[in-house]
């Protein structure tokens, strides 16, 4: 069972290092703004390369690099869903994400790992749904690996310490 806490920081300049950063991409593997904006800009080039060489990866799955001048040895590049209405798979597809980075997790041995809240950012994911469903889906790991959620503003601490408690 993975151990999970909440903290509030900028996930691209964490002050202390981590087996893995998961990042928020899109499908492409193009980077964009947000989580994956600022995980590009500090990791440096060679993370949009390996972004790029990968070629993208579809929503509800996850890929991985390496993390360059992150505070990480890798990056794990996982692919939220755009929330519609909630009727169009989204719950399992964000389900599914989360699974998909703690099997790479696994895959690679990591012992940390530091994750956003997927899909909440442009891909608009109402934010209470979706910590609910990130902190089920990790709590349900089975692994011995600690996962620290990053919460970028004090509104998502707020959310995800509450149901992190509950």
């Amino acid at each position: 069972m993975s151990k999970t806490s909440v903290i509030r920081a900028n996930i691209a300049d964490l002050p202390f290092h981590v087996d893995a950063i998961a990042n928020a991409a899109n499908s492409a593997l193009i980077p964009g703004g947000g989580v994956d904006g600022a995980l590009n800009r500090k990791a440096g080039k060679n993370l949009k390369k390996d972004m790029l060489a990968i070629g993208g990866t579809p929503t509800g799955t996850a890929v991985y690099t390496q993390a360059y001048n992150l505070n990480a040895d890798y990056v794990i590049h996982a692919v939220g869903p755009q929330y519609v209405d909630g009727q169009h798979g989204e719950k399992n597809l964000l389900r599914e994400a989360y699974e998909s980075v703690m099997a790479i997790a696994k895959k690679l041995n990591l012992w940390t790992i530091a994750v956003p809240f997927l899909s909440t950012g442009i891909y608009g994911y109402p934010l209470k749904e979706a910590v609910q469903v990130a902190l089920e889906t990790v709590k349900k790991f089975d692994g011995d690996i600690e996962v620290f959620f990053v919460a970028f503003d004090s509104k998502t601490e707020n959310i995800a310490k509450t149901s992190l408690e509950e």
